[in-house]
């Protein structure tokens, strides 16, 4: 159904993209093919949505459905823009020469037409190279951040430590074997002291992790591999019972046995040096999202922490930073939203002085101009905290851009990341 309604929304982009095309050829061959290819990508898109909808799983078909869809849409919406403009320009001067009685504008309008639809597809020919780079090479274009974060009450003994950070692995979408070993060599070669995986290890099941686990074996760190889970690791998208939920989650962490990470289930682990310690907490998913399982407590997580500890924190979404919940929800089908009220972490009665996020890919679409300090997505228009370091009350975010893809088996402009957070002892301006 959500399909069908955009129809009417691709229609126009296919009249005015057909419009563009008319001006500049006549062959009725291309003019009856573009129609042809419009009719067999809907009928792809529609049957594959189909198979989405009634199987509740997302298949490496369905990823690449979704890119076909997307590659050949969206590059025409700057052929709509362009058209869309110039027709605005003609209404205002055919209505201004029509009171003037100046027929003058019959002659301008068609080779000023011919130009804008050129100048239109020339552009839209922009998008449609990157979508097919993005689909191509992008989604596998892995990119290493490197983030100091400083604090005044790191523990001595602990400036200089560093946390490799993964996120949104979606191993179902995964089809290249290479590319995912020269990832985890990757981070690997990172020497980080701990690695933290941030959740959304698969798509929909648990199977999905099988090909994969021993090359996640390889993972090393000299402190430990922690992790939590995401809103795609509890089976909600493709069970239908409360006892097959479970069952799925019950596999989950045993793919997480068998990797080595430690899965904090709403609890802490402390890494010790010196006789000083820090804290490593994890929380299930919890979020601003109705649609999405909140099992997370900070209150469980950190029961049994001293006063005044250091603690970094692993919680799936970024929302839970500093989201306010407005009323209960009780629309909890599976008792999955075991805890129904929880604090945001920057108003919690004890301190978490970094918290580590992932869940929102960047969108896996936008830009990124780091010589400017220049990032952009749409999706920081759901999420405003959506990719990089952010600080408030005096407590630090890091959301990372995510490791796999999900959905759209490719990235534009947002590249794949793992992110090396270093600590860092010293004084903090304001």
């Amino acid at each position: 159904m959500r399909f069908i309604i955009l129809i009417p929304l691709v229609l126009l982009l296919e009249f005015y993209t057909f419009s563009a095309l008319r001006t500049l050829t006549r062959n009725k061959f291309v003019l009856i093919g573009f129609w042809v290819l419009f009719a067999v990508v809907c009928a792809v898109s529609y049957y594959q949505m189909y198979l989405v909808q009634k199987d509740g799983k997302f298949s490496l078909n369905t990823g690449y459905t979704v890119a076909l869809f997307l590659t050949y849409v969206v590059p025409k919406l700057f052929v709509f823009a362009f058209l869309f403009t110039e027709d605005i320009v003609r209404v205002f001067e055919t209505a201004f020469h029509y009171f003037k009685s100046d027929n003058t504008i019959k002659e301008a309008i068609p080779s000023r037409r011919k130009f804008v639809s050129q100048l239109a597809l020339g552009v839209a020919a922009i998008p449609f190279a990157g979508f097919l780079y993005g689909v191509i090479k992008g989604k596998y274009n892995f990119k290493v951040i490197k983030q100091q974060v400083v604090f005044e009450d790191l523990p001595a003994s602990f400036d200089g430590y560093t946390i490799t950070q993964i996120s949104d692995v979606h191993a179902g979408s995964f089809d290249n074997k290479e590319k995912i070993e020269y990832a985890i060599d990757l981070i690997n070669q990172q020497k980080s002291d701990t690695i933290v995986f941030t959740g959304d290890m698969v798509n929909s099941v648990a199977e999905e992790m099988h090909p994969w686990v021993d090359i996640f074996k390889r993972l090393e760190a000299k402190d430990g591999k922690y992790a939590v889970l995401g809103n795609h690791d509890y089976g909600y998208y493709a069970y239908k019972t409360k006892e097959e939920i479970q069952e799925n989650q019950n596999k989950l962490e045993q793919v997480h046995k068998e990797i080595g990470f430690d899965l904090l289930l709403n609890e802490s682990r402390a890494i010790e040096r010196n006789g000083e310690k820090i804290n490593i907490l994890g929380v299930e998913n919890w979020g601003a999202s109705r649609h999405f399982p909140k099992r997370g407590s900070l209150k469980e997580a950190t029961k049994n922490l001293e006063e005044n500890s250091f603690n970094v924190l692993m919680s799936h979404d970024p929302s839970h930073f500093d989201y306010k919940e407005k009323e209960v929800d009780q629309s909890d089908r599976f008792n999955l939203n075991k805890v129904l009220e929880e604090p945001n972490i920057i108003d919690f009665e004890k301190k978490i002085h970094l918290t580590l996020s992932g869940h929102t890919h960047g969108m896996q679409f936008g830009i990124e101009i780091p010589f400017f300090n220049f990032k952009w997505s749409p999706v920081k228009y759901r999420y405003p905290r959506w990719a990089g370091l952010y600080k408030e009350a005096g407590q630090y975010l890091y959301v990372n851009r995510g490791f796999g893809f999900l959905a759209f088996p490719g990235r534009v402009g947002i590249w794949p990341e793992i992110t090396v957070i270093e600590l860092k002892r010293g004084s903090v301006s304001a």
